[in-house]
């Protein structure tokens, strides 16, 4: 069974976050004036690799995205696969 992380939105550095055994996976974005969130870039460390991680990561920063009335640009090309594959995600996904 997976672990279930939680997540940490660190504004300060702009980016969601997860700690685990020391490592940070995260999410890195951007808010332009609308407040759309443009999500930048996604990194899990080579350690953590193959645990799924990165999917659980995307999945609970879009649902904070959803749960904060804001839209989403997938700019991270692991984002926007996720959300190609999960289509259910694409009512979040800001038209630029």
């Amino acid at each position: 069974m997976a672990t279930d992380y939680r997540l940490i939105h660190n504004k300060y550095r702009k980016q969601y976050e997860f700690h685990i055994d020391g490592f940070v996976p995260k999410i890195e974005y951007m808010i332009n004036q609308e407040g759309d969130v443009y999500l930048t870039h996604t990194e899990v460390p080579y350690e953590l690799e193959g645990r799924g991680i990165g999917k659980q990561l995307v999945e609970k920063v879009l649902i904070d995205i959803e749960d904060n009335n804001r839209r989403v640009v997938p700019l991270c090309p692991f984002v926007a696969e996720y959300i190609r594959k999960n289509p259910e995600w694409k009512r979040l996904v800001a038209l630029t």
